[in-house]
């Protein structure tokens, strides 16, 4: 049998909080029950909010709570290519297509479309198709006059073709705290035409993470009940890259008085100076409730 990884992914943007300490040590503690391995991957591929500074205090805060990891560590900034590489596969097989559309554009276009305005899981307007039919001729030129395109999944199209490959219905299996699983089916079309590339980097989060998911060789995925919806596109994604199937672990959130998600934008209160005001590791275990 191959031998369980995991890994846990944060980005260098700001302090990590209680948050990610729930979501790094249920990672490890998984990787343990599992006799697996324990890998850190270094998600900087905004490279204008990442900081190096960020990179060792993360570290630090991982090694006072107990975690330890296997070298290397992969920084997402030092892979563009293979993130182009990928990208430029599902240009081939026509599954992306240039948008040069901003969020203003596409919210009126929303309002206007056929079924109104939608919102897709992360809580942004859903890209009714603008865009999607742009002339190569129109493209080249406006790339010419300096504008920026993303690249975004004809989600239509993905969902056939991934449902083709696959046989039937995309779906994925969920391990249990009890590490019982079960199949989720997935519901890719609640996004709408996602963001595969953005306009500033040449990758987005969702093209990034089941790309070095599969190159790290991950078993298991360990993350935030934020990110479940996300499964479902990272699933066709899967699919369509002929990449691996992990099985999914998505815990519980940590959330403040008024059931807010803990955030670092929001400068909730960090592992260092929960450390720094006497908090200990056993402390921190008993707060997210692993204690």
């Amino acid at each position: 049998m191959t031998q369980p990884v995991l890994r846990f992914a944060p980005s260098p943007n700001g302090a990590l909080h209680l948050g990610h300490a729930l979501s790094a040590l249920t990672g490890y503690e998984l990787a343990r029950r599992l006799g697996g391995r324990f890998l850190l991957r270094i998600e900087d591929i905004d490279r204008e909010r990442c900081r190096e500074e960020h990179v060792a205090d993360l570290c630090r805060d991982l090694a006072w709570l107990g975690i330890s990891w296997q070298e290397p560590v992969l920084r997402q900034s030092e892979h563009f290519a293979s993130y182009r590489a990928a990208a430029d596969r599902l240009t081939a097989m026509g599954m992306l297509y240039p948008c040069f559309a901003s969020r203003k554009e596409i919210a009126a276009a929303a309002r206007t479309a056929s079924g109104g305005c939608r919102l897709d899981p992360d809580g942004a307007v859903r890209n009714p198709g603008l865009h999607r039919h742009l002339s190569a001729d129109e493209v080249a030129r406006r790339l010419a006059q300096g504008e920026l395109a993303a690249q975004r999944l004809h989600m239509d199209r993905a969902v056939a073709l991934a449902r083709a490959k696959a046989g039937g219905e995309i779906g994925f299996t969920e391990l249990h705290a009890d590490l019982t699983a079960g199949p989720i089916q997935c519901r890719p079309e609640r996004w709408g035409d996602a963001v595969i590339v953005r306009k500033e980097w040449p990758t987005s989060y969702h093209l990034a993470v089941v790309v070095d998911d599969a190159r790290q060789g991950i078993t298991h995925v360990t993350r935030g009940l934020d990110l479940l919806a996300a499964t479902d596109l990272h699933r066709v994604l899967q699919i369509l890259l002929d990449l691996p199937e992990p099985m999914y672990r998505h815990h519980e959130l940590i959330r403040d008085a008024a059931g807010r998600k803990l955030s670092k934008s929001a400068g909730d209160t960090s592992l260092a100076a929960l450390r720094s005001s006497g908090a200990t590791p056993g402390d921190i275990r008993r707060l997210v409730g692993l204690g």
